[in-house]
């Protein structure tokens, strides 16, 4: 029986005659997200280890520190502007439009970032400059996992979602392994001095290479068959968006809830470095030793994420994203608390355990979760608008967990506790989700009548999958 869309969603179509290609567009998600997020990552460590110096004024490095990190979470402002922007436009022309722009984009910007002067050639400019491509690069960033996202769910086998899917978050580590890695050889080769200079404009030139390479991969990648059949049934929405907002924003709403669990990276990533490394903490762990940690855990991270989305693939995506936010919660604080106590090898296990293997749990599977609320005529825009509201939160996390820092370090409790409260608030928008959507049809999810009766539908995906 043909299901009944809820009101404003298309009609259901036949499978587009072009064939599936997962493994490409896997491929395609892969490294253009790593690419992507060497660009984005780049900035966080320069805004926790060089930006405080170089772009603020001397004379309080705490209150320099934090204000770079703020820097850090302007990014995160423009995101839910480009999220309704990006996501019109990947449900209206499509999604490999959308990631050669969010490609182009980041790339450009953080290249100039590179060109910048800094505080002491050109007083306030310098910041403000800085603020302007870090809102650039926050833009790029709102369709870059959206459409990444959607990309290699709708080229995905339906009973493989979470595995193909979960590349793109694989990728997003690698980017995060690319970063530190050229920090650290700079920092181990120039002196301070130099590093300050124009050793730290280095990254950010590399961007140039990053743009070439990421276009060539994502020009020659295919459009989905999903989103091809919807254009020759002539079933795109006119203005995605307000089917989105009319029929869909609970998912929506569920979503942005849900990806609060981001905090967790940008906690990981950006502050517990400045937190570690900063004299005015106390804390005298090298920036060396932090990015290091950081390298192992996310090589580590990119070997275990596709192995987490081929479980959920199996079990469903509910049991794998509650137990990495639990996992989460006790080990985000555990690891404010091991930097505090200045202890080395602690610090490096369990920084390790948390981002190597436990949040790897819920960036295996929230890129299928949350693809698998919507229907394909406003995959994309869901996913970015959710996402990227929720994801201000983990913006702004570093500078809020500074300023529950303290001058001294003492408020790390606090941060501990900020930590918890984030992963219980996206724990409960996905209990309260929707059950068995790894169980459904690719061209059948969103649609009211569907998500009710989809656990029935296991047995008959469950045969599909053997064949």
């Amino acid at each position: 029986m043909t299901p009944v869309p809820s009101p404003g969603a298309p009609e259901p179509t036949a499978e587009h005659q072009t064939a599936r290609t997962p493994k490409k567009a896997a491929i395609a998600a892969w490294v253009g997200s790593a690419l992507e997020y060497y660009d984005f990552v780049i900035y966080g460590t320069a805004a926790s280890l060089i930006f405080p110096k170089i772009f603020f004024p001397e004379g309080n490095p705490a209150a320099a520190t934090v204000a770079s990190l703020a820097t850090f979470g302007v990014g995160y402002v423009a995101r839910p502007i480009g999220s309704f922007l990006l996501g019109h436009v990947g449900d209206k022309l499509g999604r490999k439009k959308v990631l050669i722009f969010t490609l182009l984009l980041m790339g450009v910007s953080t290249f100039l970032v590179g060109c910048l002067p800094t505080y002491q050639s050109v007083g306030i400019l310098a910041p403000v400059l800085l603020v302007v491509l870090r809102l650039l690069q926050g833009l790029s960033a709102a369709g870059e996992q959206a459409g990444a996202n959607s990309m290699s769910f709708e080229h995905a086998p339906d009973h493989r979602r979470g595995f193909f899917t979960s590349w793109t978050l694989s990728g997003t580590q690698g980017g995060q392994v690319l970063a530190p890695a050229i920090f650290l050889p700079l920092a181990a080769i120039l002196s301070e001095d130099q590093l300050l200079s124009w050793g730290w404009r280095i990254p950010f030139f590399l961007s140039a290479v990053v743009v070439v390479v990421g276009f060539v991969i994502r020009r020659n990648l295919d459009e989905t068959p999903a989103f091809e059949s919807e254009v020759e049934a002539q079933a795109v929405p006119r203005t995605p968006l307000s089917v989105l907002l009319r029929d869909h924003w609970r998912a929506v709403l569920r979503v942005m809830f849900a990806a609060f669990i981001a905090m967790v990276n940008t906690l990981y990533t950006v502050f517990a470095l400045a937190f570690a490394t900063k004299d005015t903490y106390g804390v005298g762990f090298s920036s060396t030793f932090m990015l290091w940690v950081a390298i192992i855990s996310n090589l580590v991270a990119i070997a275990v994420i596709p192995f987490w989305g081929s479980v959920s693939d199996r079990v469903g995506r509910k049991p794998v994203f509650l137990g990495g936010l639990a996992g989460s919660a006790v080990l985000a604080a555990a690891y404010v608390a091991v930097i505090a106590s200045g202890n080395r090898a602690l610090t490096a296990v369990v920084g390790i355990l948390l981002a190597g293997i436990v949040y790897s749990a819920t960036n295996a599977v929230w890129p299928s979760t949350y693809a698998e609320y919507f229907p394909t005529s406003v995959r994309l825009s869901g996913m970015a608008i959710g996402t990227q509201f929720g994801f201000a939160l983990a913006g702004f996390t570093p500078t809020i967990a500074a300023a529950l820092l303290g001058d001294n370090g003492d408020g790390w409790p606090k941060v501990a506790g900020f930590a918890v409260l984030a992963c219980a608030i996206s724990a409960i928008a996905v209990a309260t989700g929707p059950r068995g959507t790894h169980t459904v049809p690719t061209a059948e999810l969103g649609r009211r009548e569907v998500r009710a009766s989809a656990p029935a539908r296991t047995a008959t995906v469950s045969r599909q999958a053997t064949r």
